[in-house]
């Protein structure tokens, strides 16, 4: 969970399209999206691979499969053995990892700009050459699940939350997680990571982004040169995945080892689809830094230090989504204090904005907030290839950031007050909560609210 805020050349005869003026964009015949942003600060290179799939994609029985194919993606190609990839980008003097999302799952590299080539003729390859090894993929299943043991089974907060998912989504798949259901992993065989790659890892399903030291048209070429011989293919049909209408409030309740209670309060919330014409998800935005956007933020002076009601308390909302979005609060109580009481809290925080308002130097403060850390995000040039492929694999194009700062920038007073008043009722509420059971001797990660 998170608070996320926003911020002609001649061509040669292969390029299909271009862009007027820096990133620069092209797409090749095969239906490849490449975007180049030049920024010649540092002599660094970065490459990203965004495929325009992720956990939502997946059907019930075959959970965690983006998942796992992320994880087989660096088991090697028949040019390139399991492993090597990693270490050709640590011989180069780089960085590369990779993440899957609910929406999408990408791939990145981090090099001197030099050997940028390199690491694209390495990402090309494994875009349609991978080896989806039957041991290979026995030995990783394994990774898989000791990872959601760790990160899930073992983490009474992240146990809680996927219960919480299950039960506020009922029909939409961002019911299911990420990682997958145990019993889906421990069925999955290495011809469904096979099937997953084979349909879903095709040019005309990517989008590749370069940032930092280099240039666009000579980028362009070796995209041309690399990816460009790969062949597209059809993509399944996506049907349309709505979530029906919430209708009342809904509770659940997890029982495990921790030290803490936790309370995560959900509400359904609207997710940004036309930047120009949408406003409530720029308010929302607006409303989460007002509450908790820094440490002298409402929920943390009032509910922490004043109150004392909440040991820790936040709210995250991601405005930027494929599918339907929620706005969660979510916190544990202070020594002495109970769910209940925290509970009430926070509906009192958000009574009051919904009664009184937010003052002109708290949206200020907000907005100030917000435009540094669009600032800082742009001294990074992993964190501008984040920007754009973040906002392009939802849907939203890289070229209404400015846009969409703008826009946060222009919201009122009265636009936070309105959405506090509009989003936040029981009838699409869900509650999820902690109940602490004895650690039973063994060591246990602390039920803590805290980001992810």
């Amino acid at each position: 969970m998170r608070t996320r805020y926003f911020i002609a050349i001649l061509l040669a005869p292969w390029l299909l399209t271009a862009a007027l003026a820096n990133p620069y964009e092209t797409t090749l015949s095969n239906g490849l999206r490449v975007i180049v942003k030049e920024d010649r600060r540092a002599p660094t290179a970065v490459q990203m691979v965004w495929y325009r799939i992720g956990s939502m994609d997946e059907v019930d029985g075959a959970s965690g499969v983006a998942h796992v194919l992320e994880h087989m993606m660096f088991k090697g190609t028949p040019s390139v053995g399991a492993g090597e990839f990693n270490q050709r980008v640590a011989a180069a003097g780089g960085r590369d990892n990779a993440f899957t999302s609910r929406d999408y799952t990408a791939y990145f590299q981090q090099v001197p700009k030099e050997k940028l080539e390199e690491m694209m003729q390495l990402e090309a390859d494994r875009m349609r050459h991978l080896n989806v090894d039957a041991k290979e993929f026995a030995q990783e299943i394994k990774v898989v699940m000791e990872e959601r043991r760790l990160r899930t089974d073992d983490n009474p907060q992240a146990k809680l939350f996927e219960q919480m998912n299950a039960v506020a989504f009922q029909a939409h798949p961002y019911r299911r997680p990420i990682i997958g259901w145990m019993n889906d992993l421990e069925t999955m065989t290495a011809a469904d990571a096979k099937a997953w790659y084979d349909t879903w890892y095709v040019p005309n399903n990517a989008t590749l982004i370069l940032t930092g030291d280099i240039d666009h048209q000579h980028a362009f070429a070796l995209a041309e040169k690399y990816y460009g011989v790969l062949d597209s293919r059809p993509l399944p049909a996506r049907k349309p995945l709505a979530e029906p209408p919430q209708e009342g409030m809904r509770r659940v309740n997890v029982k495990a080892p921790a030290e803490l209670p936790v309370l995560i309060m959900g509400f359904k919330a609207p997710i940004l689809r036309d930047v120009d014409k949408d406003s409530d998800p720029y308010a929302l935005e607006m409303l989460s830094a007002v509450l908790d956007g820094h440490d002298a933020a409402r929920f943390n002076k009032h509910l922490v230090r004043e109150q004392k009601v909440a040991l820790s308390v936040g709210i995250s909302y991601d405005a930027t989504a494929r599918g339907p979005g929620m706005i969660y609060l979510h916190g544990s109580p202070a020594e002495g204090r109970t769910v209940a009481e925290l509970e009430a809290a926070l509906r009192g925080e958000i009574a009051r904005v919904q009664k009184e308002g937010v003052s002109l130097p708290e949206l200020k403060r907000a907005k100030a907030q917000l435009l540094a850390s669009q600032v800082y995000k742009l001294d990074s040039m992993f964190g501008q290839a984040m920007e754009i492929g973040q906002t392009e694999a939802v849907g939203i194009s890289y070229r209404k950031l400015d846009r969409i700062l703008e826009k946060l920038q222009k919201v009122s007073a009265s636009d936070v007050q309105a959405v506090a008043s509009k989003y936040f009722g029981d009838d699409t509420l869900t509650v999820g909560v902690l109940d602490p059971q004895p650690l039973d001797g063994k060591p246990r990660r602390p039920a803590i609210a805290t980001r992810h």
